[in-house]
Order: structure tokens, then C-alpha cells, then sequence
């Protein structure tokens, strides 16, 4: 499994033909694989190109990939849509053997989503040529070819070639603190007067570095200090989200709620105090009750039996605590885990309420263009299972220069917030990626 191995990589197919599927049928074969005791998961990444690195691991579990069997990208309205015929097609043609037969395993497609409809960016599907995956005891690969080339022999080699990106240097984004404090100002005058309830704000950050970022240096910083996250690589969006979208799993569907947050301070009576103040918040509560009634409503129309407990719990990070709530219901139809995904964005976590006032206010506000930050991000199996997170606490590798990223944060604004605790708090969301990138070798 070294570096020096070539995977077929078909062409993106043309986003205005949706039905068109990829030349030829893939072949995938999924059987069990015995690492060495103690292995990580991420450690398995070979050397690759960012934008061909996929991850999706939580506690050590989850899935890892690279080499591109076959991707779409897709723009406007429709990107969910389109991306959901060709995965069908895709699904339909490909020659399957599973011996594992988990969710995970056979044909898996990795996704990241634009915030918005218009944005450059896009919405891509991933298939890698080789996933490796975990399920507590439990581990596979898959490889994924055409008909006429061999499937590559992948042996679970620990890859210790993973280089830090050396001197980072920071710049304000699009908006500096100050100017954004403004911004902020201004959606509180907004909500105050009744225009919207509630909107969300994010800013960026520019990131230079002195050599090419790897992405597996990320992955790893990433998970060995935030291990309750998801952390995430899809087509060079890497990240720690803490904010599951949508998980659909043998039937049940699940979906995790993070609205209200505050820093943690390091000291853990101080920080119980603290959990206890944001519990109480009327601010903080106020917000997540919009953001949990948002998911509530999307996922009513394909679910039964919806538990929607009263009141959240606090989340408790390394940097940060949030208010949080799971949502769960059993799935009445055969919509698929992209599909609820696309029935729950933009939540009001990431956009706001009323969604249609609140997201012309982003566009007027924030003068940058979100990518993929704050988009669905996840995997997505043949059978329409997968997990879906929310693209936060993260950042996009430029697809031109390997030493260029863009770090995104963003905070619910209502009528009770100030501008300068939401920079503080935009601040301590920022700190996941920015400890990542200047994190020296342990």
C-alpha cells in the first residue's frame, strides 16, 4: 500500500445530465481486514493529494480513504438531486461483492455540499479506489476498480511520513474582527425591529503556509484532541464538526443539534459554573429551540415515533460547550441519507429563522463566499445509509496552491447578543483548525 499506486479516476459527469452514468460499471470488493494491535485508523493513509484524502472517524472508528474510482460535482438548486441520481445510477450498474455486509461497507461515496446554491464550489461525490474501515472489533476494505483494471492489493501499513506545514501565517478574511463586530451589530438592529428571529454569522480567516499542507496532519492533530468529533476530509475540506446532520441507519434516523456555546476556561469548576450559565441562558436557549424546531419539522414528514426531548444537554468540548440535543425517529419511506440531508439544509444552526430572510442577510452581510463550510458533509452507501455532519470548524485546502487554506467560524445571532462576545466566541471555534495547522509532532 505505498504511495507509488495509480487508481482509474473517471471524468466529473456533466451536472446537466444527471441520469448519465459513469462509463463504465464499477467493481467493488469488500472483505475483512486484521491491522495490528493498536493500529489508528487514520494512520493507514498513504500519501496522496489532498483533494484525494477522505475521512470520516470518530473514536478511533469510521472510515478512511484515497484514489478517485469515480466523482460528480454539481452546482445550483438541483446539487443535491443531481448528486442523488448518480449515486442511484452508480449504485445500479456497479458489480458488488461484500463479505463484511455493514453499513460502510461495499460501494461508498464521500460528500461535501455547498452552503449555497450559487457558491462556486459545488457539491462533490467522492468514490476512492480504497476505503478502510472500522466498526468497534470489526475491520474491512474496500477497493473499487473498473472492469478491465485489477483491484490493488492494500496491505494496513502504518504510514509515519506525515510532515507538519511548517511556518503558518494567519490574515484577516474577508471581514477583519471589527468589521465583522459590525456586521454582527447589525443583524442584532435587524432581529430587534422584527425582521427574523434569529440569523447566523460566519467569518474567515486566510491561512498561508510554509510548505504544503497534509492532510493527514490535520486528521491526526484533529482527532487526538477533539475525539468526540467527527473529523472529516472530502475533495480538500478537512475538519472536526461536532454536529451530526443526519445519520440513517437501519431504519432509524438520527440527527444532533449544537446551538449556544460558550468557552471553556481550563478550569473544570469554573467550567461546570459555566455549563450550568449556559443551561440557564434565555439567549442560548432561545437560539437552540429555533434550531432544534428547524430539524424536527424537516425530518416530521419521514418519520414516525419522533422523540424530541424538552430540554438540551451540554456538550462538553476541549475548547468549547454547546447546548445539544438528539433527534430521533423511525424512517417511513425510502428517502435516502443524502436526501434527508438535503431536506435539512440550511438548518437554522447554520442559517437562521425565518431561512429565506435570514440567508439574504448572510448574503448581504458576511461579503465572502461560505464554500462548503457549513454544508453537509459525510459518506453514503448503496443501500441510502450513511452519516451526514454540518462542515464546521474547518477549512478548505486551495485546489491551486497545496499552501493556501481558508478557515471558517460562524455564531447564532439573536436579539440578546453582543458583538464582541460573538468574536470571542467565532474566536474560540477558530482555535480547532489553527491548533491543528501549528501543532508541532508529539
Amino acid at each position: 500500500m505505498g504511495a507509488g499506486l495509480r487508481f482509474p479516476v473517471m471524468t466529473s459527469l456533466p451536472t446537466s445530465h444527471p441520469d448519465t452514468a459513469p462509463l463504465a460499471p464499477l467493481v467493488t470488493r469488500t472483505v475483512a481486514l486484521s491491522p495490528a494491535d493498536g493500529t489508528a485508523l487514520l494512520s493507514l493513509l498513504p500519501a496522496t493529494s489532498p483533494h484525494d484524502t477522505t475521512s470520516w472517524v470518530r473514536r478511533g472508528e469510521g472510515l478512511v480513504g484515497w484514489g478517485r474510482a469515480a466523482s460528480v460535482t454539481a452546482h445550483g438548486e438541483s446539487r443535491f438531486a443531481l448528486l442523488e441520481s448518480w449515486w442511484q445510477s452508480v449504485a445500479a450498474s456497479a458489480v458488488v461483492r461484500d463479505e463484511v455486509d455493514l453499513p460502510g461497507t461495499g460501494p461508498v461515496a464521500f460528500g461535501a455540499i455547498s452552503y449555497a446554491a450559487d457558491s462556486p464550489s459545488g457539491a462533490t461525490l467522492v468514490v476512492p479506489s480504497v476505503v478502510i474501515g472500522r466498526r468497534g472489533d470489526q475491520w474491512w476494505v474496500t477497493t473499487t476498480t473498473t472492469p478491465d483494471a485489477l483491484p490493488p492489493t492494500v496491505d494496513p501499513v502504518v504510514h509515519d511520513d506525515v510532515e507538519a506545514p511548517g511556518e503558518v501565517a494567519f490574515a484577516d478574511g474577508s471581514l477583519s474582527p471589527a468589521e465583522w463586530a459590525g456586521a454582527v451589530a447589525e443583524a442584532v438592529t435587524r432581529i430587534q425591529r422584527g425582521d427574523l428571529d434569529k440569523v447566523v454569522l460566519a467569518r474567515d480567516l486566510d491561512v498561508r503556509t510554509a510548505a504544503p499542507v497534509d492532510v493527514r496532519w490535520l486528521l491526526s492533530r484533529l482527532a487526538e484532541s477533539y475525539e468526540s468529533t467527527w473529523v472529516f476530509a472530502v475533495d480538500g475540506l478537512v475538519g472536526a464538526t461536532p454536529e451530526m446532520l443526519v445519520r440513517r441507519e437501519k431504519g432509524l434516523v438520527t440527527s444532533r443539534v449544537l446551538a449556544g456555546t460558550i468557552r471553556r476556561t481550563g478550569d473544570d469548576d469554573h467550567d461546570l459554573a459555566l455549563a450550568a450559565s449556559l443551561a440557564r441562558s434565555s439567549k442560548d436557549l432561545e437560539e437552540h429551540e429555533y434550531a432544534v424546531r428547524s430539524v424536527a419539522d424537516a425530518l416530521a414528514p419521514h418519520c414516525s415515533s419522533m422523540n424530541v426531548p424538552e430540554a438540551p444537554f451540554v456538550l462538553h468540548l476541549s475548547n468549547v460547550m454547546h447546548l445539544a440535543t438528539d433527534v430521533a425517529g423511525v424512517l417511513t419511506d425510502a428517502t435516502s441519507s443524502l436526501a434527508l440531508a438535503a431536506s435539512l439544509h440550511p438548518s437554522a444552526a447554520v442559517c437562521g429563522t425565518p431561512t429565506p430572510v435570514a440567508d439574504a442577510l448572510i448574503s448581504e452581510l458576511e461579503h465572502m463566499d461560505r464554500g462548503r463550510y457549513a454544508g453537509p458533509v459525510g459518506w453514503m452507501d448503496t443501500s441510502g445509509d450513511g452519516e451526514w455532519g454540518i462542515a464546521l470548524r474547518s477549512g478548505a485546502i486551495s485546489a491551486e496552491d497545496p499552501q493556501r487554506m481558508s478557515l471558517y467560524a460562524g455564531c447564532g445571532i439573536v436579539a440578546g447578543s453582543v458583538p464582541e462576545a460573538e468574536v470571542a466566541e467565532s474566536d474560540a471555534k477558530l482555535i480547532p483548525m489553527r491548533d491543528a495547522l501549528t501543532a508541532t509532532r508529539p
